[in-house]
């Protein structure tokens, strides 16, 4: 029997994401239904675990059960392009996600990140400089390692003086008003373009984290972080040059380089635990935040010196003879790739042997080229799409197709010299060979171990 209108919210989902909604709804007495397209969706289990008695419908979508329900609660893994959520939304239905939803419901500052990379180093490391000032912090949002929840089980939690949230472009497309005290749009490159009809689009998605903030922080090196017009508040900016007024950036001194706020040196380049141009902005990044946030300067300090990244960000595995082992399985689109292959060919002393490959998502490859050109010697190439990939390379490149992981982490030992580095960076996802990029890499670091 089907409900009348009005009768019921639905969520559209059941991953963690749903799996957070339904908990949510629970907590608030909300009648609900649950849908999903898979036929066996990863949080199915838990889910008849915890709401034995609510409704679910899996496999092909019903138009009526959409139809029917008061609202929407979309899963960011869901277009709100699919024919049945489109249907309900022209009969009227409203449609709203996690972080809209949490938005509402949170009394407490929101420091919100997005961006194409350096999203989960950036709301780590601002974690960090919380900690070290004694702020209590909660770490949530879009899902990536074990320090982070869903939002909406945030809320279950005791409140947190301050709530750091890292948020995809899809979470944002359901979110109207996220009002947070500080927000920033990292760096944007080509990433999702088999969801979005263009990087425009994709840009769009991102800008609404602005929506109703007090506060921005602005990469001044990337034109996509500054706020749309309508958008005037205070702001910090932070980029590779020397800070002005209401920036940070880096100074030059004594052979060295600094992190900088305007005029003051905060830690020197060769203290940071994180390497690569990359980290150098995620930690600007991250300052900026927590200059936004009131934190001191001295809190600052501690944290960022002692911060020694997130697993799978070019994080070294192994030597063996001489040549070292880098896992940067989270390098899932161009822009990532190329921040990893210059961060680590300007640190080492010989070359580059690049593993790639993956699930291109509509991207363009060609920008990696004149990087390859540089700083690597040889890409080996894995997955559905290396032909792809490939035929973007220079014909000079030395080009190898393998089989499998092990396949690649072996022929690049026996290519390499001591002094190089073989970098896992696929600039692709993993679907295709993988449950995920962790398990990527994981598949990787095992088959390092089993060359050792």
């Amino acid at each position: 029997m089907v409900a009348e209108p009005g009768g019921y919210k639905l969520v559209v989902g059941l991953g963690e994401t749903g799996l957070s909604c339904a908990r949510f709804l629970a907590r608030k007495g909300e009648r609900f239904k649950v849908v999903d397209s898979r036929l066996n969706p990863p949080a199915l289990d838990e889910f008849r675990r915890l709401f034995p008695a609510v409704e679910y419908e899996l496999g092909d979508f019903q138009v009526q059960t959409f139809m029917s329900a008061e609202q929407l609660i979309v899963s960011p893994g869901v277009s709100l392009l699919t024919p049945a959520i489109a249907a309900a939304m022209k009969n009227n239905v409203s449609v709203t996600g996690d972080i809209d939803i949490f938005s509402r419901e949170v009394k407490r500052p929101i420091a919100a990140v997005t961006g194409s990379n350096g999203k989960s180093t950036v709301v780590e490391l601002l974690a960090a400089i919380l900690k070290s000032a004694n702020v209590k912090y909660l770490l949530g949002g879009n899902l990536d390692g074990a320090n982070f929840k869903p939002a909406l089980d945030l809320l279950a939690e005791p409140p947190a003086d301050i709530y750091i949230l890292e948020l995809s472009s899809f979470q944002l497309e359901t979110t109207e008003n996220l009002a947070a005290e500080v927000a920033t749009i990292l760096n944007l490159s080509e990433d999702h373009l088999d969801r979005y009809a263009s990087l425009e689009d994709y840009k769009k998605a991102k800008q609404r984290i602005f929506n109703g903030c007090r506060h921005v922080v602005i990469n001044r090196d990337d034109p996509a972080s500054i706020p749309p017009a309508t958008i005037s508040v205070p702001s910090l900016d932070f980029g590779f040059s020397k800070p002005g007024v209401n920036g940070l950036g880096l100074l030059e001194e004594n052979d060295d380089q600094y992190l900088a706020y305007q005029f003051e040196k905060i830690v020197s380049v060769s203290e940071l635990k994180i390497v690569g141009q990359h980290n150098i902005a995620n930690a600007l990044a991250a300052i900026a935040l927590a200059l936004t946030l009131g934190v001191e300067l001295d809190a600052i300090r501690r944290a960022v010196r002692e911060f020694t990244g997130l697993p799978h960000r070019c994080q070294w595995v192994a030597t063996i003879n001489g040549v070292d082992f880098y896992n940067d399985s989270k390098g899932t689109n161009v822009g990532a790739t190329m921040a990893a292959v210059e961060g680590l060919g300007q640190r080492i002393s010989g070359h580059i042997l690049l593993i790639a490959g993956g699930v291109s998502k509509g991207a363009d490859f060609s920008p990696l080229a004149p990087v390859i050109n540089r700083w690597a010697k040889e890409v080996i190439l894995i997955g559905r799409d290396a032909l792809e990939l490939a035929a973007t390379l220079d014909a000079d490149i030395q080009t190898y197709f393998a089989e499998d992981m092990q396949d690649a982490v072996s022929v690049a030992l026996e290519h390499a010299s001591a002094g190089d580095a073989v970098l896992l960076s696929p600039a692709c996802a993993s679907f295709d060979m993988f449950d995920n990029y962790r398990h990527r890499g994981q598949v990787f670091v095992q088959s390092v171990e089993r060359l050792q």
